[in-house]
């Protein structure tokens, strides 16, 4: 798809995954569902089951409102990733029509971390929105998540609401 250059000159692939990669993303996914479970055990698996997490991946491949990207380092070791959805939201009542891209997921290996592997993702899904006709990226992030909260905020977001919950 593109490349990008980070952090210490190395160059990093971002390409579309293929259903081959549900076994380089399963890890991946384990970077951010650690730090989830940690803080809402009551949401989160403490071990998802790989092949589970596999398959999840292989059919968010197979959808076709679907974009999941990879980073790939020099040496084709994956880096990262990002999955976003491209939505047709219908106009009602009260609201206008619109088609947006969500990221609905990215994670950075730690290594790569504060390097432009984030950003290289988030660009890509930027032009995936772009040439889908979206108007809008939106994504959501944990309160939690100071760090993905920091990264969203540098990288131009802004809050729109605020998702609140309470045990019952």
């Amino acid at each position: 798809m593109t490349g990008a250059t980070v952090q210490d000159g190395d160059v990093i692939q971002i390409r579309t995954a293929s259903p081959d990669d549900a076994a380089l993303l399963a890890p991946l996914n384990h970077i951010v569902h650690d730090l989830h479970k940690r803080h809402r055990p009551d949401l989160f698996l403490d071990f998802p089951e790989p092949d589970a997490v596999e398959a999840f991946f292989r059919a968010q491949i197979a959808d076709p409102s679907v974009t999941v990207l990879l980073a790939d380092g020099t040496e084709g070791k994956a880096l990262g990733y990002a999955l976003a959805r491209v939505k047709n939201r219908p106009g009602g009542a009260l609201t206008c029509s619109d088609v947006i891209v969500s990221l609905d997921q990215i994670a950075v290996v730690p290594d790569a971390a504060r390097t432009g592997v984030g950003a290289a993702l988030l660009e890509a899904v930027r032009e995936v929105g772009r040439a889908a006709g979206c108007r809008r990226l939106v994504t959501d992030g944990w309160y939690f998540n100071e760090g993905a909260r920091a990264f969203y905020q540098a990288a131009g977001f802004s809050p729109t609401n605020v998702l609140l919950d309470q045990q019952l």
